[in-house]
């Protein structure tokens, strides 16, 4: 992108100011992610001299950017869920995974939760939907097996956040196979098994040793029943197989078709409107369920209109390039190893907001220095990867919040015990990647 001369005169390195206010603003609590993104694209704006005036139609051509197809994709998960929800395959879905585990030990609880968990993530896009599906399904069985709400919520956010490393379509990996050019199967291989298969293996233990230590001293005051025995309707079974059947298909096709992120739509559309004709629900009905499911993260898909011009604005301003020759020496001098991992505690401690955002941020700020490295681009997906997603472990931010919220527990200490954790041992798995690759 051609740069311009900033207001004033001023140096290019200036126009990181729209960024660190809105990393400082992101911190902030009770700061509105949408109203912090959008004082930051002003400010923006301003430095490079865009027209206040014009400010709306910069903001109306980003609805056809890559942002804000990642942000209907999101709101498309969320109506899924609702519809899921609605028609009972959810819960269906839930007691057969729960069911075939055989849950009768405190191991088994806490495996089948965190299997549970990762299934719903994955087919869902989204761990705050799935998880809060989750919830009050699943608490009342494993409360009956002493586990308390600091373990499940230690299992919800651990668990839950390696869903969204596996979908073919989940926002996470639709990003990265964007910026790094990679097909899924590559994403999988260099990025999000390696990561995810080790924060298996560290939330399982996490959550055995929270479960220890927690024991007697939290524990669920349940007014729900337990449903020892459930029973699926024909038609939730009905249901339940056609939901299945349509997304794995469709999922499998678009992998080999190549289908992109645009084809994420069709698979959350014609998944929801045929597990809901499936289970004999009118259409109209269907559909009004659908949208209310989207209508919970309109705030999201906004945010990442905005997004888009507060980025091209930094980018117009010429700061990133000015950064990079600041940079150079230390680049040049410091190897693969310690870039990879400054680059990934900067995304995970420095930037905090939305995800999807973040990697755009960290490929922005880092992109050319990890070319100019030689930085295998598979390396390059996982530190972006883990920058950009193990934020919510660092910090009592709205997912680690949220995730506390649905397992109904207050134990903040078990989460960030979790969290650090997840971080340190992601941080390994770069170092081993690095070394590798």
């Amino acid at each position: 992108m051609e740069t311009t001369e900033l207001i004033f005169g001023l140096p290019p390195i200036v126009g990181l100011l729209p960024l660190i206010i809105y990393i400082i603003l992101s911190f902030k609590e009770d700061m509105n992610p949408v109203v912090n993104v959008f004082i930051c694209a002003l400010i923006g704006a301003i430095l490079v001299k865009q027209p206040i005036m014009q400010l709306g139609s910069v903001i109306a051509a980003s609805t056809g950017s890559f942002l804000a197809l990642i942000g209907l994709i999101i709101m498309l998960g969320s109506g899924l869920g609702s519809v899921l929800k609605k028609t009972g395959v959810a819960e269906n879905l839930i007691n057969i995974l729960m069911t075939k585990i055989g849950v009768n030990t405190e191991k088994k609880a806490i495996l089948a939760t965190m299997i549970t968990s990762i299934v719903l993530v994955t087919l869902l896009g989204t761990m705050a939907g799935a998880n809060a599906v989750i919830a009050p399904i699943i608490i009342p069985l494993v409360a009956s097996m002493g586990i308390t709400p600091s373990t499940v919520a230690v299992i919800f956010q651990g668990a839950g956040q390696t869903g969204l490393f596996l979908g073919p379509f989940s926002p996470p990996v639709v990003t990265i196979m964007e910026i790094t050019g990679l097909t899924y199967p590559q994403v999988l291989m260099y990025a999000s098994l390696p990561i995810a298969a080790v924060m298996w293996v560290v939330t399982y233990f996490r959550a055995r040793k929270t479960q220890k230590e927690t024991f007697g001293v939290y524990k669920y005051k349940l007014d729900e029943e337990i449903k020892s025995n459930y029973q699926a309707t024909p038609e939730v079974k009905r249901a339940t197989t056609v939901f299945l059947v349509v997304i794995l298909a469709l999922i499998a096709y678009g992998i080999y078709a190549k289908g992109g992120a645009a084809y994420a739509i069709l698979i959350m559309v014609v998944s929801a409107v045929c597990t809901g004709v499936a289970a004999k629900i009118k259409i109209g009905v269907v559909a009004d369920t659908f949208f209310e499911g989207m209508a919970r993260l309109v705030w999201m898909f906004v945010m990442f209109l905005i997004f888009e011009p507060f980025l091209m604005f930094v980018e117009k301003s010429g700061a990133f390039k000015a950064l990079f020759e600041i940079l150079t020496p230390l680049i040049q001098s410091s190897g693969e190893v310690v870039f990879s991992v400054v680059a990934a505690l900067i995304g995970v401690f420095g930037i905090n907001g939305a995800a999807v955002a973040q990697a755009l941020l960290m490929d922005s700020l880092f992109g050319t220095m990890a070319q100019g490295l030689g930085v295998h681009i598979g390396l390059w997906a996982a530190v972006l990867l883990v920058g950009s997603q193990i934020t919510s472990f660092a910090y009592p931010g709205g997912d680690m919040l949220g995730q506390m919220g649905l397992a109904r527990s207050n134990d903040l200490k078990s989460m960030l015990k979790m969290g650090y954790s997840i971080i340190m041992a992601t941080m390994a798995v770069l170092i081993v990647l690095a070394l590798i690759l």
